[in-house]
C-alpha cells in the first residue's frame, strides 16, 4: 500500500492512473511504472490496471549448470561511478539492489521489502526487507540504507552519477547529503523528508550505478574483487577485462532471495562473460561455434541471421538510443567550435533523422527528434519534427565563422554507432560541411567518451523522461558530455521533477523539450528497438529495456 497515514489506502495518484491506463491515455509499461514508483506491489498495480497478473519468475529451472554470456568484459569501478551496465551484470552477482526496475515496467523491492510516499513526493517510508544479511554474516538494516543516500549524495566524488540522481536531497553548501533529510526510524525502516517534491527517487534507486555495498567498501576496484562482500548469491571468482569475467555460486551464504515469495532463482552453479569484441559478426560466429548460449544483445542485420539460426528472439521497445552530441566546452586548438549554437544548428539540420534510422540501425525502431524525451516516456510532448534545412546549413556557418572548419565525426567500430555516424557525415557532405570519420575501438573510445568534441554515444532508457535529462544535460552531471550549461532548462527540468502528475509534467516538459531543441545539443536520430536472442532451454534471459541481465534468474529449462 502506498500512504503514509494509512498503509492500508491506495495512493489517490495510482487510483487516478489507473483510470487513465482503462481509457487508453497512457500504455500498460507507464501505468506499471508509474504505480509501483509510489509504493505499490506489481501485484497490486496489476490488480489496478485489471491486468490479472505478473509473469512469475523460471519456477520450472533445472538447479545448476553453467551459463556462458557474450558480453564485453569491462573493469569494474566504484558502483557509483559506473557508466556501463556491463560492468553491473557483472558486479550483481554479489551486489544487489534496493528496488529492481522489470521488463513490463514495474518496480519491486528486493532489499527494499517496500516503500510509502505521501501525497506529494516529498516524503517516503522505506521497510528494509527482514533477513538479508551480508555474505560476511553481517544484518543489512536500516543503518545500511541510511549510509547508502550518503555515498550516493557525496557530490565531491568524481564521476558520482548517483549524485545526480539524488540531487534534491544535495545540500549545495557542502555538497553532501542534506543533514536531517534521511533518517532511521528503527533497524527495518528509514524516513527520507525532501525539501521539494521529487517524482524520481525511487526509479533512481533501480538504475545500475545505484548496487548496494558494504559498510566496508573503499571504492577501490581491486578491493571489490579481492574482498567481494554483498548480499547476493554469487562470487567473482576471475575477472581479466576484455577476455572473461567469472561469476560462481556462493555456497558459504545463505542466500536471502532463495526463500523471499516471488524472487527465488540462483540456479545457476556458474556463470561466464565472455567479450568477443564489438563486432557483431564475432558473436555470430561464437554463436555458431556454440561457444555461448545467450547474447548480450543483437543489432541489425544480424537479427535476422540469428533467427535463422533458430535462437529464440527477445524484443523491447524502449527509450534506449544513441546521440550524436557536441560537446561545448571541449576546446579544438584554442577555441570551443561547438560553443556557438550556429554551428550546432548548422549541422543539425543537415541531418534528416529518418535516413540515420534506415541506414545505421536498419529501421528497427523509430524516429527521434532531437531532444532526448521517447513516446514511451509518461511526460512526453510531441513537438513535431526538427528542422530539416542542408540549403541554409553553409550560410550559417558562414554567418559563424566557420564554414571552412572541419569537423571530426568519432563513433565506436561497432555495428549501429558506426553506421549512424557514417550516415550523419554523408549528409553533412552532401549540405557541404567538411567533416572526417574517426572510429575507434572500444578500448580507446571509453576512456574519453565524455571528453570528445563531436561524437555518438548511446544510451540506454530509463523510466522517466526527467531521468535522463537530469542525468545527461543538466549543468555540471558528471554524465554530462554535451556540456551544457542553461540555467532556464535546469529551473524547468527542476520544476518537471517537481511534478507527479504527468500530464502537468508534460506542460513543463513540452518548454523543455523546445529549449533545449532550439539550442541544438545533439542530433538524436532514433529510439532503439531492443533485441537479445538465446537458446533454446534458456530460461530468465529475456531483453531488458535498460540491457540489465538479473542473474538470479537466469537457468536452464528443467
Amino acid at each position: 500500500m502506498t500512504h503514509m497515514n494509512n498503509p492500508r489506502r491506495v495512493h489517490p495518484a495510482a487510483e487516478m492512473y489507473a483510470r487513465e491506463f482503462k481509457q487508453g491515455l497512457m500504455d500498460r509499461r507507464e501505468f506499471l511504472t508509474r504505480a509501483t514508483a509510489l509504493g505499490l506491489s506489481a501485484g497490486a498495480a496489476y490488480a489496478l490496471g485489471g491486468l490479472g497478473s505478473p509473469a512469475q519468475a523460471a519456477a520450472h529451472a533445472q538447479q545448476g549448470g553453467t551459463m556462458r554470456i557474450q558480453q564485453e568484459v569491462r573493469a569494474i569501478k566504484d558502483p557509483r561511478t559506473m557508466d556501463w551496465t556491463q560492468i553491473s551484470n557483472f558486479t550483481r552477482g554479489w551486489l544487489e539492489y534496493m528496488v529492481e526496475y522489470n521488463r513490463d515496467g514495474s518496480l519491486r523491492g528486493l532489499l527494499l521489502e517496500g516503500w510509502s510516499t505521501n501525497d506529494n513526493a516529498t516524503e517516503y517510508t522505506l521497510n528494509v526487507r527482514p533477513g538479508v544479511t551480508w555474505n560476511n554474516g553481517d544484518p543489512f538494516t536500516a543503518d545500511d540504507v541510511v549510509r547508502m543516500f550518503e555515498y550516493w549524495c557525496d557530490k565531491e566524488v568524481e564521476g558520482n552519477s548517483m549524485a545526480g540522481r539524488m540531487a534534491t536531497l544535495i545540500d549545495a553548501s557542502t555538497n553532501k547529503l542534506i543533514a536531517g533529510a534521511v533518517t532511521k526510524v528503527d533497524d527495518m525502516t528509514v524516513s527520507v523528508k525532501l525539501p521539494a517534491p521529487d517524482i524520481s527517487i525511487i526509479v533512481g534507486m533501480a538504475d545500475y550505478p545505484a548496487a548496494v555495498v558494504h559498510s566496508s567498501h573503499s571504492g577501490d576496484a581491486a578491493d571489490m574483487l579481492a574482498n567481494p562482500i554483498g548480499t547476493g548469491p554469487y562470487l567473482p571468482e576471475s575477472l581479466e577485462v576484455g577476455v572473461k569475467g567469472v561469476l560462481v555460486r556462493n555456497e558459504n551464504h545463505n542466500w536471502w532471495g532463495a526463500t523471499a515469495e516471488g524472487i527465488g532463482g540462483a540456479y545457476l552453479d556458474r556463470i561466464e562473460y565472455i567479450d568477443y569484441g564489438t563486432d557483431p559478426a564475432s558473436w555470430i560466429s561464437a554463436v555458431e561455434s556454440d561457444e555461448v548460449d545467450m547474447l548480450y544483445q543483437n543489432v541489425n542485420e544480424f537479427i535476422d541471421i540469428a533467427d535463422a539460426i533458430g535462437w529464440e528472439k527477445s524484443e523491447v521497445v524502449t527509450g534506449a538510443t544513441v546521440v550524436c552530441r557536441f560537446n561545448q566546452q571541449t576546446l579544438v586548438g584554442d577555441s570551443a567550435p561547438y560553443a556557438d549554437v550556429r554551428v550546432r544548428q548548422a549541422v543539425s539540420q543537415a541531418v534528416d533523422n529518418s535516413v540515420v534510422l534506415d541506414l545505421g540501425y536498419a529501421g528497427l525502431g523509430v524516429q527521434a527528434d532531437n531532444h532526448h524525451v521517447a513516446p514511451v516516456h509518461p511526460e512526453y510532448a510531441d513537438i513535431g519534427r526538427p528542422i530539416f534545412d542542408p540549403a541554409g546549413s553553409v550560410a550559417l556557418l558562414e554567418e559563424a565563422g566557420m564554414a571552412d572548419f572541419e569537423h571530426e565525426l568519432i563513433t565506436l567500430d561497432d555495428g549501429f554507432t558506426k553506421n549512424s555516424g557514417d550516415a550523419i557525415a554523408a549528409q553533412m557532405r552532401d549540405a557541404g560541411i567538411s567533416v572526417k570519420r574517426t572510429i575507434l575501438p572500444g578500448s580507446t573510445f571509453w576512456n574519453d567518451w565524455a571528453k570528445y568534441p563531436f561524437s555518438i554515444t548511446e544510451w540506454n532508457h530509463r523510466p522517466l523522461g526527467v531521468q535522463v535529462l537530469a542525468l545527461a544535460y543538466r549543468s555540471g552531471e558528471a554524465w554530462n558530455e554535451s556540456g551544457y550549461a542553461n540555467p532556464e532548462f535546469d529551473a524547468l527540468l527542476n520544476e518537471a521533477m517537481s511534478i507527479a502528475d504527468a500530464d502537468a509534467r508534460r506542460v513543463v516538459m513540452e518548454k523543455i523539450e523546445t529549449l533545449f531543441r532550439n539550442d541544438a545539443v545533439i542530433i538524436q536520430p532514433y529510439w532503439r528497438s531492443l533485441y537479445r536472442h538465446y537458446k533454446a532451454g534458456v530460461v530468465g534471459a529475456e531483453m531488458h529495456p535498460s540491457f540489465e541481465i538479473h542473474v538470479y534468474k537466469l537457468g536452464f529449462a528443467a
